[in-house]
């Protein structure tokens, strides 16, 4: 796995999965990071061919160095707990709750010198560098400057940036009613800051430059062997918490898609993996599990886009027929592309609790192919972290 940094030479432009059209609703959603199929079109562009590629990422980078979202299983500096795994003289054990659900989480006691640190005005960083993962990882004790924005830092490495896009009426001063006007947001990354990615596909000619987003915008590709050694020292310490067993965190980094097709034909999206069945059962007829509790956040909506192979499209008969009396040939890249059917992803950062780790159905030889493209693309990426009852 090569590493490589997409360094902004200008503004980017990622819509969200929202469908929108100009004159019919005026804002345009956005979304950064970018999820794994943006990064693979481009890529895959930058290419030229449709070969198979393997993500890892996205994730930021600042000065060579891996940066993951912020866990959400924490509360300031202090770690949440499962209800299920509080002492039994805990007072908190005397509560109701649905145990359809994963259980509830909580801090063991009331933090004085939290509540101290909410009165300075110093905001939580959302991404954490690779220093403060390895602690995490490692189950060494986090300060407040690790989860604290430093002098001058920012809770995110970069600014939105609105901007109005319109279009006139020829031989008039007057917007289009159509086209209309709209307006979209850009992402400015900070000074020094990257989008950092692992492919299994060495670059040519890096440095290099490569279209990423909307409007045709650029960045600056370049190898980073320092970050692979980075990931490569996170997936042996999660390996090692993972093969340790007992109680155990799923830390997710990049978005989550846990997706199963029912009886009805319906597919159905929900924030942690289909598999993982519920650790406290309700009645007999239920199968117990290693799943306890779940920190998450809103999901993130994701829709890429797909090959539309159907052979009476008008337009595709067309290269169809010139193919058998020339040279050209049908090449994948030239099939219309049509929107694919939006699902909805846990948000990087999320956290299972689990009585001890369990594998995903998607790394497993099981996973039909359409499973398994997901990860491919980086998603559902998981760090194990064992679990200190302190």
């Amino acid at each position: 796995m090569l590493w490589y940094t997409l360094t902004p030479l200008d503004i980017l432009l990622f819509r969200d999965a929202k469908p929108f059209t100009p004159g019919e609703r005026a804002w345009a959603g956005s979304v950064f990071p970018p999820n794994g199929h943006a990064i693979a079109g481009a890529i895959r562009g930058l290419l030229n061919n449709d070969q198979k590629i393997t993500l890892k990422g996205v994730f930021l980078c600042y000065q060579q160095k891996l940066y993951l979202p912020r866990p959400l299983n924490y509360v300031g500096k202090n770690l949440l707990h499962p209800l299920t795994w509080l002492d039994k003289d805990s007072p908190y054990r005397q509560m109701i709750w649905n145990r359809f659900s994963p259980a509830p989480l909580l801090k063991k006691a009331p933090d004085e010198e939290e509540e101290k640190e909410n009165n300075i005005a110093r905001k939580p960083r959302n991404y954490l560098p690779y220093s403060v993962i390895t602690k995490l990882l490692d189950n060494k004790e986090l300060k407040s400057e690790d989860w604290l924005c430093q002098e001058r830092e920012k809770p995110q490495p970069w600014s939105v940036e609105t901007r109005s896009h319109n279009c006139l009426d020829s031989g008039t001063r007057q917007v289009k009613d159509a086209d209309g006007y709209f307006v979209e947001n850009a992402i400015r990354l900070h000074s020094g800051w990257s989008l950092a990615i692992g492919i299994d596909k060495k670059i040519p000619n890096t440095p290099t430059s490569m279209r990423l987003g909307g409007e045709g915008h650029r960045v600056l590709v370049e190898e980073c062997p320092e970050l692979s050694e980075q990931w490569e020292k996170l997936q042996q310490q999660s390996q090692r918490n993972y093969e340790a067993g007992g109680k155990s965190l799923a830390y997710l980094i990049t978005p989550g898609v846990f997706e199963r097709i029912h009886k009805d034909q319906k597919a159905v999206c929900q924030p942690y993996p289909w598999e993982w069945k519920l650790a406290h059962t309700v009645n007999s007829n239920q199968k117990e599990g290693n799943l306890v509790s779940v920190a998450t956040a809103q999901p993130l909506p994701i829709s890429g886009r797909v090959r539309d192979e159907d052979k009476n499209n008008d337009e595709l008969g067309i290269m169809n027929a010139e193919s058998k009396n020339s040279s050209f040939s049908t090449h994948p890249s030239s099939l219309k592309s049509i929107p694919a059917p939006q699902v909805f992803a846990a948000p990087a950062g999320s956290v299972y609790y689990l009585n001890r780790p369990d594998i995903l159905f998607q790394d497993t030889d099981e996973a039909p192919n359409k499973v398994k493209r997901w990860r491919s693309l980086g998603y559902s990426e998981l760090l194990w972290i064992s679990y200190l009852n302190n």
